[in-house]
C-alpha cells in the first residue's frame, strides 16, 4: 500500500513539475506589452508563484520541460 501512495505521489510530483516547467517557459517568452489589461493580474500571480518556488524545484522543472521538447523533436 505504502509503495502505492508512493508511485501516485511521484506522479502527481512530475505533473507538476511538468505543469510549472510549461509556466516558467510561457512567463519567461511572453511580451507583457502585448498582453491584453484584463490579463495583467494573472500573469503578476502566475509569475510570483515561480517566483516563490525553491531554485531546486524550478530547475527541475524546467529540466523536465526540456527533456519533452528534445523527445518530441526526436520523434519528428
Amino acid at each position: 500500500m505504502l509503495r502505492s501512495e508512493i508511485e501516485m505521489l511521484m506522479s502527481e510530483r512530475r505533473t507538476l513539475l511538468r505543469v510549472t516547467g510549461a509556466a516558467a517557459v510561457f512567463v519567461a517568452n511572453m511580451d507583457s506589452k502585448s498582453l491584453p489589461q484584463e490579463t495583467y493580474e494573472s500573469a503578476e500571480m502566475l509569475a510570483e508563484g515561480l517566483n516563490a518556488l525553491p531554485e531546486d524545484t524550478l530547475r527541475d522543472a524546467l529540466d523536465v520541460v526540456k527533456a519533452q521538447e528534445a523527445a518530441a523533436e526526436t520523434k519528428k
